[in-house]
This record gives structure tokens, sequence and C-alpha cells, in this order.
């Protein structure tokens, strides 16, 4: 490829979409925040509730996963001063918003599915 190739690629539009996606993975996080958000799509739900739901999660996993969507903001993390301590987690509008974007990769992901094998 030519120099002035490439540099019509890096200043492309396509280029600024590659680090829009970039960006929106990094907000997301990894495997278990697609699960975690696609379970409170429902309702809001306790850390207990989301392990059970979430089959294979470790408890630091999920503790992590929690954590890092609270601070990108997708998730609310709501403490009632109860004993034991009741917390309970719900999405922000800005993990509601994902939910357009989750229920196409579900149809993704059943309509390519077989094509693994």
């Amino acid at each position: 490829m030519k120099t002035t190739e490439k540099t019509m690629i890096s200043s492309s539009p396509l280029k600024e979409v590659e680090c829009s996606i970039e960006r929106a993975l990094d907000i997301i996080g990894g495997k278990w925040s697609f699960l975690v958000m696609k379970q409170l799509f429902d309702e809001k739900k306790r850390f207990g509730e989301l392990k059970k739901a979430l089959n294979g999660v470790s408890p630091k996993a999920l503790t992590d996963t929690l954590k890092h969507l609270e601070k990108n903001n997708i998730i609310i993390r709501t403490v009632y001063p109860t004993v034991p301590v009741t917390v309970e987690y719900s999405l922000t509008e800005k993990g509601k918003d994902f939910h357009k974007i989750l229920k196409e990769m579900k149809l993704w992901g059943a309509r390519w599915a077989t094509d693994q094998e």
C-alpha cells in the first residue's frame, strides 16, 4: 500500500467509527457485562439473584463487572439501610439505551450460531 493510501484510510470516516466501537466496548466491558445488562433489562436485581442467573460467574468476576458498569454509568447501585444491608442493581438511562443493540446481537447470534459447525 502506498503512503498516500494509508493516509487516506487513516483519516477516513471509517476510522472514526472504529474508534467509536472501541470506546463503546471499553464502556461496556467484557462477557459478563453483556449478561448482567441482559438480566437487568427486565427488573432490578440483587447480587445473589445476578449470581444465580449467570451460570459460571465467580463472585469476584461479578463484583468486578458490577463496579465497572457502575463506574461507566451503565448501572445504579442502590443501598438500603436494612439489617443486613440490601443492595439492588438497576440500569441507568445509558444502560437502557443499549437494549436495542443487545436484542440485535441476540438475533444475530441465533441466526449464525449453527454456522460454527
